[in-house]
């Protein structure tokens, strides 16, 4: 049996409030990372899924999805960068004490 649009879409709702969730309630910014990435990774699927259901002659969200990869993976790649400045500088990735980098 192949999953139909709703149990796509349920999945992807699920991975959606699971990133916000650790968004909201992690300190580390690794988590926090993580979390947008499972973001990222809800909205893909709900590209992938509307494309295979509603759209199937065309390709625009296999486009989007490679589009959002390519830029999740540069993000991912500042971020972490970032990260290790602000460890290396501080010793710790805690968000609570990134506070002092303003000014």
């Amino acid at each position: 049996m192949q999953p139909g649009l709703y149990h796509i879409l349920f999945i992807s709702t699920a991975l959606f409030f699971i990133g916000v969730y650790g968004f909201f309630t992690r300190r580390n910014l690794v988590t926090m990372l993580m979390s947008v990435e499972l973001i990222l990774n809800s909205v893909n699927l709900n590209f992938i899924a509307f494309n295979k259901y509603l759209w199937f002659d065309k390709m625009d969200g296999l486009f989007f999805t490679i589009f959002i990869i390519a830029i999740a993976a540069a993000e991912a790649a500042v971020a972490i960068a970032i990260i290790i400045n602000l460890y290396r500088s501080h010793n710790s990735i805690d968000v609570e004490q990134t506070e002092e980098l303003r000014y």
